[in-house]
Order: structure tokens, then sequence, then C-alpha cells
């Protein structure tokens, strides 16, 4: 694994990542419509279009098929029993695991008024029936394309997060390093009151913060005792190969500043940029700080493992001397010291990453 992983030119790793996310299946729609004919119609116009189709009769039978299968494309009358149409796209759009699924709004009722309550119930197209076959097809089409494109990049996201686990891994030194990381910026985020798409950053700053580590060789990586010169610079070179790495993912925006950053010190001497003080992206410096505790407290090939309190001693020396955000750091520290139990750290993780998640 390591030798593949030194070998891997960063740049194939952003550009052509797209290489290892093809589909061979075929996409599948699923109609919502409590008319038997109607969903007949449609099946026998999308016939051409290449899916696989599953139905439901009502909104009960939908959200359980949503439940259980990977969906492509909705489709789905205006009227249907138990809730409307556009309170059902209210719903899957409410909703993070469907917030991106594609909708299809179909209705025989003429008027602007229908056509405008239906698109911003959180429809994505509207047709009215009943509407030529090949224009039907075509909006198909054209929706299944732009979904294809979206789990495309979701795919390259979760390649990119493999990855970031696989260079933790070849340090045994810093396993579940990740994890804690995400755990304690996040913890840090909420108790600063951030919004959820800062906790989000922070949370996948944890995990892909050193994700540029991959092109550091192991013999640099896993040295026993201090980098020579020539050395430190191939190591610092990490956090630009992880922003390179990760900017091409418009979703990873907000982390960039995290991973290019997160080495930064508050007094400037720190690295890439020599930022100072509030120049430091507040995000960078929450993991930065985190990031620091955890490697203390860990042990290393060049060093033993502090205790949490001998941690937050150095941590507030450090912000003395000018290293570390001295509002942040305290904050830290007491964080520490107040919840440090490690089973109320791995529920309270679970939470967060749920509450990140349902949004």
């Amino acid at each position: 694994m390591a030798s593949l992983l030194n070998a891997a030119p960063l740049a194939a790793i952003g550009e052509h990542v797209e290489l290892f996310t093809a589909h061979d299946t075929p996409p599948t729609i699923l109609l919502v419509d409590s008319t038997e004919l109607n969903r007949r119609v449609i099946r026998a116009t999308l016939n051409g279009v290449g899916s696989r189709f599953l139905e439901a009769k009502r909104p009960s039978e939908a959200f359980a098929i949503l439940d259980c299968e990977r969906v492509d494309l909705v489709i789905c009358d205006m009227f249907l029993p138990e809730l409307n149409g556009m309170e059902f796209c209210r719903r899957l759009k409410a909703n993070r695991a469907t917030q991106l699924l594609p909708i299809l709004m179909l209705t025989s009722v003429q008027g602007a008024e229908h056509e405008v309550a239906g698109l911003t119930s959180g429809a994505d197209e509207y047709l009215l029936q009943p509407a030529h076959p090949s224009i039907l097809k075509a909006r198909v089409q054209s929706m299944l394309r732009h979904k294809a494109a979206l789990d495309s990049l979701d795919e390259v996201e979760s390649i990119l997060f493999t990855l970031a686990q696989a260079v933790e891994e070849r340090d045994k030194c810093t396993s579940d390093h990740c994890r804690r990381l995400s755990y304690y910026s996040v913890e840090m985020g909420i108790r600063l009151g951030l919004g959820r798409n800062d906790l989000l950053a922070l949370h996948r700053g944890g995990y892909l913060h050193d994700i540029g580590k991959i092109g550091i060789p192991d013999s640099i990586l896993n040295k026993k005792g201090r980098l020579n010169p020539e050395e430190w610079n191939v190591m610092r070179s990490h956090v630009t190969r992880g922003e390179e790495i990760c900017r091409p993912m418009k979703s990873l925006e907000a982390v960039l500043p995290i991973i290019r950053h997160h080495h930064e010190r508050w007094d400037g001497t720190g690295y890439p940029d020599e930022l100072k003080g509030s120049e430091i992206p507040l995000l960078a410096r929450i993991l930065q700080t985190a990031d620091v505790f955890d490697a203390l407290t860990s042990e290393r090939p060049y060093k033993a493992a502090l205790s949490p309190s001998d941690a937050c001693r150095v941590l507030e020396t450090e912000a003395l001397t000018g290293w570390r955000d001295p509002e942040l750091v305290p904050l830290f520290v007491n964080m520490i010291e107040n919840d440090n139990d490690a089973s109320r750290m791995s529920s309270s993780l679970r939470a967060m990453a749920h509450g990140i998640n349902q949004g």
C-alpha cells in the first residue's frame, strides 16, 4: 500500500479520479402515481431510456422504497393520496439523504399558479400532461445526466476520504487520529456557536487535513528522530499538496483553508504562508489546537505520549510564547479538562455526525 501511495501522481488524483467512478448499472426511476394507467404510459414512453423502474401508489410506499433502494429520479403526480405532490416534494428536499434527488412533477391541471407551486415546493422540473413523448424523454434524460454528475462528485469525495484514511493507516502511531480530531474540532465549533456549514467543514477537515501526506515517503513520515532540513521541506509540503488534491471538489471549498493553514502559528512563524494572528482562518486555528493536543497525547516514533493534563499545560505555554491562539487555547483546555471521558466522546461524536448529516 505504501509504495503505491507514494507513487500516485497528485495531479492525477484531482483531475482523473472520474476513471474510478463509472457506473455500469442502469439508472433507477421511481414512479409515484395512484393511477396504474398513468404509470404504465410513463414506462412505455420512457422505454428507450434504458432505466429500471420502481412504482409506488402513494407517498408512504415511495418513502419505504427510498429507505432501501438507490433511486436516481422521482416522477410524481401533483395530486397524490395521503399528502399532495407538493408536500411530498418538500419532505424529500428537507431530508439530507434525498435533498439532491431530482423530481419531475406531472399534472393535468393547467395554470401558471400550479406550476409555480410545484416548482417552489422543490420539484426540479414540471410538465403538463399529456406531455409529448419526445419532450418527456428529453427532460428525463437531462435530469438523469445531472444526477449522474452529482453522484460522480459524491464518489470523488468518498475516494478522497478513503485516501485520507489510507494515509493514517501508514502510521500505526496515529490510529484513530482523524476521528478524534473531528470530535475535538466540532465540539469546539459547537461551543463557539458556529453554524452547520462550519461544523461540517471542521468534521471533514479532521479527516482530510493531512491528505497531502499521501505524497510523503515513508522514510520521512515514520523517521525515528528529527528530520534534516531537506526532509523537513518535503514534510512541510503536505499542506499545499493536500490543498491541490481537494481543490477540484467544490463541496470541499470550505475545508481548503483548514488543510492549507493548520500549521500556521499565531506569531507568524508557521507555514506555508507565515500568516499572523487573526489572518489565520478561524477553522484552521480550531483544528490546529486539536491537532497539537492529539499529537502531544499520542506516542510517536520520536517521543512518548503525554497525559491530557500535561498536554494542556504545553498548549498553554505555547499560547503564552506566541505559537497558538491565546483565546482558543483556554477554551480548548476547559473543554478537555471537563469532558475527557472516552465513552462520552464516542457518543457525542455520533450525535454530532447525525446532526450534521441531517442538517
